[in-house]
C-alpha cells in the first residue's frame, strides 16, 4: 500500500480546495500529469476515489469531505513546526485561522481581534464562522481552530480560558418611555412586549424564572436566533430585549437604542475561548490565543 507523506497531503488539500486537477496543479506549481499521478497515489493509499466526475466538474467524495479538515490541521501543524524557530516567524506568518462564534459576540469581538492580529501579523486571516452546532468534534478534527462563546464543555483534550464575564441588560428604542431616567421595575417590564433571543427558538429564559418568582409574566412577541437580531428588531419596534452589555454599550447609540440593568438576579455569563490540546504548543496558535485574550480584556 502506498504511504502518505506531506507532499501527498498537500496535493489532497489543494484538490479539495479547488475541485480540479488543473487548478490544484497551478496552486502547487506542479505539472498536470504530476498532480494526476499524485491523485492516483492518494486514491490507492486512502482506498477512496477522493474526487469523482460530476457533470463538467469534479466533486469530492463523502470520505474526502470528512478527511479534509484533519489534513488541513496536519499541514498547519507541520508548517508551524518548520517555522517555529525562524526569526520574525509571527510577523511573516501566512495562515488562516477559523474561529467559531455567534454573531452577537462577533459584533463586539471581531473588530478587536482582527485589529490586534493584523497589527503584528498582516498575513494572518481570521475566518469567523457561525455556530451551527456546539460539537467539540470541530475542534478535534481541525475544521475549527478556536471556539468563542459561553460553554460548559468538560473534556480532557479540550483547553479553555475565560475571556471575560458578561451580564445581560435590557434594551429599548431610544424614544421609549420605559426606563427613562430610572431603572424600570419588573412590573413595568411586563407592560411591554418582549423579543427573546434563542438559537434553539426558546421563548423562556432566566428572566422568566425571576418574573415567575415575583408572580409576574411577560409577553413574548417574537423569538429570534441571536442577540444581534434582537437588537436590530428593538431599534425599530416598541419591544423590550435582553442582550449582552458589551453589545448594548458598543452599538446602542448607532442603533438608536437605550440600555438599562435588569432588576433581577440574572446569572452572569462566562465567555470562553476553547481549543484542542494538540495545539497547546503550536507557536502560531499560542500567539493568536494570547493576542485575542489581551485584546478582549475588559477596559475597566
Amino acid at each position: 500500500m502506498p504511504e502518505l507523506d506531506l507532499n501527498l497531503l498537500r496535493v489532497f488539500d489543494a484538490l479539495l480546495q479547488d475541485g480540479s486537477v488543473t487548478a490544484a496543479s497551478e496552486r502547487l506549481n506542479l505539472s498536470i500529469p504530476a498532480t494526476s499521478r499524485a491523485l492516483g497515489r492518494l486514491r490507492r493509499a486512502m482506498n477512496d476515489p477522493i474526487l469523482v466526475r460530476a457533470g463538467r466538474g469534479m466533486a469530492p467524495t463523502p470520505f474526502a469531505l470528512r478527511t479534509a479538515p484533519r489534513v488541513r490541521s496536519l499541514l498547519d501543524e507541520a508548517a508551524a513546526l518548520i517555522s517555529a524557530d525562524r526569526e520574525g516567524g509571527i510577523a511573516d506568518l501566512k495562515r488562516t485561522f477559523t474561529i467559531r462564534i455567534n454573531d452577537g459576540l462577533a459584533a463586539t469581538l471581531a473588530t478587536a481581534a482582527v485589529e490586534a492580529t493584523a497589527a503584528v501579523a498582516p498575513g494572518v486571516i481570521l475566518r469567523f464562522v457561525g455556530e451551527g452546532n456546539e460539537s467539540i468534534e470541530a475542534l478535534r478534527d481541525g475544521s475549527v481552530d478556536l471556539d468563542i462563546g459561553p460553554s460548559d464543555v468538560v473534556a480532557p483534550d479540550i483547553r479553555t480560558a475565560v475571556l471575560y464575564r458578561e451580564r445581560m441588560v435590557g434594551i429599548v428604542r431610544a424614544d421609549s418611555p420605559l426606563g427613562s431616567g430610572r431603572r424600570p421595575t419588573l412590573a413595568q417590564l411586563c407592560r411591554h412586549p418582549h423579543v427573546s433571543a434563542s438559537r434553539r427558538g426558546r421563548a423562556r429564559g432566566p428572566l422568566d424564572d425571576a418574573l415567575e418568582a415575583a408572580g409576574l409574566q411577560r409577553h413574548i412577541a417574537a423569538v429570534v436566533p441571536t442577540t444581534a437580531v434582537a437588537a436590530l428588531l428593538v431599534s425599530s419596534s416598541p419591544y423590550v430585549g435582553l442582550v449582552p452589555q458589551r453589545l448594548a454599550e458598543q452599538y446602542g447609540r448607532t442603533l438608536g437604542i437605550r440600555w438599562f440593568p435588569i432588576p433581577a438576579d440574572l446569572p452572569e455569563i462566562d465567555v470562553r475561548l476553547l481549543w484542542h490540546a494538540r495545539l497547546d504548543a503550536d507557536p502560531a496558535q499560542r500567539w493568536l490565543r494570547e493576542t485575542i485574550i489581551a485584546a478582549l480584556e475588559p477596559s475597566d
